[in-house]
């Protein structure tokens, strides 16, 4: 998937991953790969986050643990510092099998 690009796989791969992870724009990726000295357009990068985008999100769907089904929310009143608040807790319940 990665043959025929002048780059090697893990600067797409970051690229794509700091668009992703933390909302940059195109222009801020770009900025952010030429202080380590990696010169790429910003066009280039919005291309690999349209191709790669699915592949990386169909490795984290594999990667990424269940959780159980059935979860049920507690609440509380508790005294804090003299005042009444209240306290939520969610339950997960685990099935067994």
């Amino acid at each position: 998937m990665f043959k025929g690009h002048c780059f090697p796989k893990a600067i797409i791969l970051q690229a794509v991953y700091f668009k992703l992870r933390f909302s940059l724009s195109y222009r801020d990726v770009e900025e952010l790969l030429s202080i380590r000295r990696i010169n790429v357009d910003h066009a280039t990068i919005q291309r690999w986050v349209f191709k790669f985008t699915p592949l990386v999100e169909q490795q984290f769907s594999k990667r990424k643990k269940t959780v159980g089904r059935r979860w049920r929310l507690d609440e509380t009143y508790i005294k804090v510092k003299g005042q009444w608040r209240y306290l939520y807790r969610a339950l997960i319940k685990k099935e067994i099998l």
